[in-house]
């Protein structure tokens, strides 16, 4: 599945995802590249990108890397997902990159990391690091 494809995919099943500005910037087979498109709505007290968001776009991220390698499995459903907050997020997107480590019959395995770029110098600052898992259906 192409990125157009699978954003319009995860748009139109999780209508959330439009909510927090979700967008896949770029997908093959056992990756996703996506971002959060910042808004001020997303900020919690302290100033930083909430937590629940930031796990959202992890999540999103590996349905995303998921749907790349296996094509269009809708049913596909997180059966796992662990996040560790290193940094505090800039305030600007949040980019996600995903990757299937291991495919198998009955599931998927993940990781994910959530980098916030800086306007300056250009350079990521890893900022989440996520591993979860996805339960895929019997029948695909």
């Amino acid at each position: 599945m192409t990125a157009q494809q699978l954003g319009e995919l995860i748009r139109a099943g999780v209508p959330m995802a439009e909510d927090i500005g979700f967008t896949v910037d770029e997908a093959g087979e056992g990756f996703a590249r996506t971002r959060l498109v910042f808004s001020q709505r997303l900020i919690r007290p302290g100033g930083t990108l909430s937590g629940p968001v930031q796990m959202a776009l992890a999540d999103a991220s590996m349905y995303a890397a998921v749907m790349a390698t296996i094509g269009q499995v809708e049913m596909a459903v997180t059966s796992n997902l662990s996040i560790n907050f290193l940094e505090k997020p800039a305030p600007g997107d949040l980019i996600a990159d995903a990757t299937v480590l291991r495919l198998g019959r009955r599931l998927a395995f993940c990781e994910v990391r959530l980098l916030s770029p800086d306007a300056e110098t250009g350079e990521d600052t890893l900022v989440a690091h996520v591993t979860g898992s996805y339960a895929l259906p019997g029948n695909r």
